[in-house]
């Protein structure tokens, strides 16, 4: 369960409560169509580093050109400082909750947080602690439980596609591919793997790195079921994290403000540190630079000096007022999107023999290709329902 909750960020929470708010339960099958997309993904990301022991921009450099590498991590880039800035607002939002004062307080501690466990402390060692923070998320599934309507409507909605000719439900499937996709870990994946088989490691047991999609697919299902069945929202994108909170009450009833709260703080305090130090993998790489969290700050100064910018980028954005649920949301839209190019550059190099000693299976390809028919299509879709409305 620990492990499993290191790949649930306050994204993946807010984006399901807001479509489950949004749409019911006519957007469950998305999440299962996800299952084999993640098994493929994450398992060909996992060997891409692990095999090469460099980080996808680093490949992407070495083999098809700078230019490649620097627009991937131009990509990349846009993604994580999105989803930076919206996670800290999340957090910030939930300690707010806890100690009733206004968000901005606590904005710049977190930042300085963050930044200081990537500069001089070991973060393996403190997320493990921090992850146990995150546990509160999963009283979702007690929630979704126990507040569910029959079961025949909940699987009529997992099995049976019931789509709504709008751009809005258009926009919630692509959230939901970002939310669970989560590009930052497909980045993130390469690059410690490479660092873990540098340093002698072997690759992690399949239980083990299959962990994470099997609580990253439950929680976004039971946060679906729990906010279509509590929520009643006119407008569930202008809901406050107060309001999503809500989706917790069958459970814990009065509580589940502060439940949702502790969970947000540790499920962003886990993710934040990922996300700033994959953001700066992938633009180190692309220059070429020394790069990696086991280097001292005086080897690979670049890198470091570019995790302090990206975390004092994200403190100034959340100064703007922004409703961090909207933020949220809108951050997963945008990983979604730039999520396409990204599983591109994989299945390229994941299929090349002169990078790869194995590469891709049939399963493998047909299941990454899916993927990737699965996000032009919907994307597709959005942009046609939005011209004709």
């Amino acid at each position: 369960m620990v492990t499993g909750a290191a790949n649930v960020d306050p994204s993946l929470v807010v984006t399901a409560t807001v479509v489950g708010a949004a749409f019911g339960y006519s957007l469950l099958w998305v999440v299962v169509l996800c299952v084999p997309f993640l098994l493929a993904v994450f398992q060909v990301s996992a060997r891409l580093g692990f095999e090469t022991r460099k980080g996808l921009v680093d490949l992407l450099r070495e083999h098809y050109g700078r230019w490649v590498a620097l627009g991937c991590a131009a990509v990349i880039v846009a993604i994580n400082m999105a989803m930076i800035i919206a996670d800290l607002m999340a957090v910030s939002d939930a300690v707010s909750i806890i100690l009733n004062q206004r968000r901005v307080y606590f904005v710049a501690a977190i930042a300085f947080t963050v930044w200081y466990i990537l500069i001089f402390r070991d973060y393996r060692k403190i997320t493990k602690v921090l992850l146990w923070l995150s546990l509160p998320l999963y009283v979702y599934v007690a929630a979704a439980v126990m507040e569910a309507p029959s079961p025949r409507i909940v699987l009529l909605g997992t099995i049976i596609p019931h789509v709504q000719h709008s751009s809005d439900y258009a926009s919630a499937m692509i959230a939901i591919f970002g939310s669970l996709l989560t590009p930052y870990v497909l980045v993130w994946q390469t690059s410690s793997r490479s660092e873990h088989a540098a340093a002698g490691g072997e690759l992690p047991h399949i239980f083990e790195s299959h962990a994470g999609m099997v609580v990253s697919i439950l929680l976004s299902y039971c946060i679906m079921v729990s906010a279509a069945a509590v929520l009643r929202l006119p407008q569930p994108m202008d809901m406050t994290t107060r309001q999503a909170a809500a989706a917790l009450a069958p459970a814990v009833g009065a509580l589940g403000p502060l439940v949702f709260a502790i969970g947000i703080i540790g499920a962003g305090m886990v993710a934040l540190p990922v996300l700033c130090a994959s953001l700066c993998y992938s633009v180190s790489e692309a220059m070429g630079w020394k790069t990696g969290l086991s280097e001292h700050p005086w080897d690979a100064p670049p890198f470091y000096v570019l995790i302090s910018v990206s975390m004092f980028c994200a403190m100034v954005a959340n100064f703007f007022r922004i409703n961090p649920v909207k933020a949220l949301f809108w951050s997963q839209l945008l990983a979604g999107v730039l999520t396409i190019p990204i599983l591109l550059f994989i299945l390229l190099l994941a299929n090349n023999a002169r990078v790869m000693k194995t590469t891709n299976t049939l399963s493998q390809n047909f299941w990454m290709g899916a993927t990737l028919g699965a996000l032009v299509g919907s994307g597709l879709l959005w942009c046609w329902w939005t011209l004709a409305h």
